[in-house]
């Protein structure tokens, strides 16, 4: 039965998924830690990273991170040591005790899950994989944040890189001398560049330019293919459409490639309505705009 209140399912969902993987217990697994200790183990585990990287991949505060990292290191499980590219700051690796507790954890974890699985049938057990897939994708969308950031960071760097490297895959772009031309533009006052990130990670981006009196101009604005469907797309284009009202726009337009089929939806969903061409982007064939209320 569904709730008529989503937020009553997530809750029993909590509840009833943390009772039966033992999140509850002090020992999580019988491998003598709690889980928040055994979680930031396996990260470690998965790749030796700053004590920074840690706490945003974790979303962890720094007094419980470093108590957390005190434990492990009590424990003989993990090292911090400063980062021979910069000693300001520190990394955690596993010490060689860690990296058989590791492979502990992984193996007991795999077989708590494959104990949970036993009891169902091969389709149900394809039902649940696929629903927790659909789950993790949409509650990790729902939690993505935007941060506003300088179009030439590292981060918006990153995330652009990307999104130029799926248009030329997708169609004949040539992306040489961008950056330059519109790094100023997208800066403020007249312009604004926001980068989505999920644990550390930038899975989305999208910038806000003006171009008129009270016109706005969203540019670049790309999610990453494997975070699509789960709303992402909407939610950035919401904010870009935010970001362009604290400009001053009272319109908003934008333009796109009649390749990126995808996106055109999205922008037609969203109430956007076909013009003729503004500008002189000679990769564009398809042109936008809407009234911003």
């Amino acid at each position: 039965m569904i709730e008529a209140d989503p937020a009553v399912t997530v809750r029993r969902f909590n509840r009833s998924y943390t009772q039966r993987i033992g999140a509850l217990e002090d020992s999580f697994l019988g491998l003598g830690l709690p889980l928040g200790a055994t979680r930031l183990l396996f990260e470690i585990g998965v790749q030796p990273a700053t004590v920074q990287t840690l706490r945003v991949r974790l979303g962890l505060d720094s007094g419980y991170a470093s108590r957390l990292l005190r434990r492990l290191a009590e424990d003989g499980l993990v090292e911090v040591t400063a980062d021979p590219a910069d000693r300001r700051r520190r990394v955690a690796s596993l010490t060689a005790i860690g990296r058989q507790r590791w492979i502990e954890l992984e193996a007991r974890s795999d077989a708590k899950a494959r104990a949970l699985l036993e009891p169902l049938t091969e389709h149900q057990r394809s039902r649940l994989a696929a629903c927790l897939t659909e789950a993790d994708l949409l509650v990790r969308a729902a939690t993505v944040t935007f941060e506003e950031v300088d179009p030439a960071s590292p981060a918006a760097r990153e995330a652009t890189g990307m999104y130029f490297a799926e248009l030329r895959h997708r169609f004949d772009f040539d992306d040489a001398g961008l950056d330059r031309r519109d790094a100023q533009a997208l800066r403020p006052p007249g312009g604004v560049f926001v980068v989505a990130v999920s644990d550390g990670e930038a899975v989305a981006c999208g910038g806000v330019q003006t171009i008129g009196a009270g016109v706005g101009e969203i540019k670049r604005m790309w999610v990453r293919e494997t975070w699509r469907g789960a709303g992402l797309g909407g939610r950035l284009l919401r904010h870009l459409e935010d970001c362009a009202r604290h400009l001053g726009s009272l319109v908003v337009r934008l333009d796109t490639n009649e390749a990126l089929t995808e996106a055109i939806g999205l922008y037609e969903r969203a109430g956007y309505r076909p013009i003729g061409r503004y500008n002189d982007n000679p990769h564009a064939t398809h042109f936008f705009e809407k009234p911003l209320a």
